[in-house]
């Protein structure tokens, strides 16, 4: 049985990180200040302190923390597609929400540039994005893709650049197609390689 303070102390640290979500793309990675976020979380300054090493650490784990759920819905996604062509539609249709301009593309874009700074944040948010990585080559492994880990690789990639674009007003046209044709023509082209 989990104690009230326990418990309390858990959900004061769930707004802490809900706060940093939140402030982060809306006044960008380095104008959060542990002044603002405990504002917006209606605690003390230093409760963060006593919830988190520091704002860095506090920031980190947040942005992490909703790329985590991010990623863990596509893989839930990914379970249930037939199919590497649909495998694309299903993760290209799991993005249609991010404009670019959306909440949770400001807060990747903003975590993204913060982890040019921060080895942690680098380290997080590569070890998120080699455990997808992971996942979908060895969903592409089963279902007969060649290259499976390469083809995650760039295809997660793909994902992510369109993604940028999107922040910059940029739209690709009909890019399912595109990567379908590209999943669909790699083994012809890997055997007329070999003749």
């Amino acid at each position: 049985m989990v104690s009230p303070a326990a418990e309390r102390g858990r959900a004061v640290r769930e707004r802490l990180l809900h706060a940093a979500a939140e402030l982060i793309p809306e006044r960008g990675w380095t104008a959060v200040s542990t002044r603002i976020l405990a504002e917006r979380a209606g605690v003390t300054p230093s409760v963060v302190h006593y919830h988190f090493p520091s704002l860095p650490s506090l920031l980190n784990e947040a942005a992490t923390g909703e790329m985590r759920k991010m990623l863990a819905g596509l893989n839930e996604l990914l379970e249930t597609t037939r199919s590497p062509g649909d495998a694309i539609e299903t993760m290209l249709a799991s993005v249609e929400q991010y404009t670019g301009a959306d909440a949770a593309s400001l807060l990747f874009v903003e975590a993204y540039l913060a982890s040019t700074r921060d080895d942690a944040l680098r380290e997080r948010i590569a070890e998120l994005v080699a455990e997808f990585r992971q996942r979908f080559g060895g969903w592409l492994e089963r279902h007969g893709v060649p290259a499976p880990l390469e083809t995650a690789a760039v295809l997660a990639a793909c994902v992510d650049g369109l993604l940028l674009h999107r922040g910059l007003g940029l739209q690709a046209n009909d890019p399912s197609a595109v990567l379908r044709r590209l999943l669909s023509t790699a083994p012809e082209e890997e055997r007329q390689c070999e003749q």
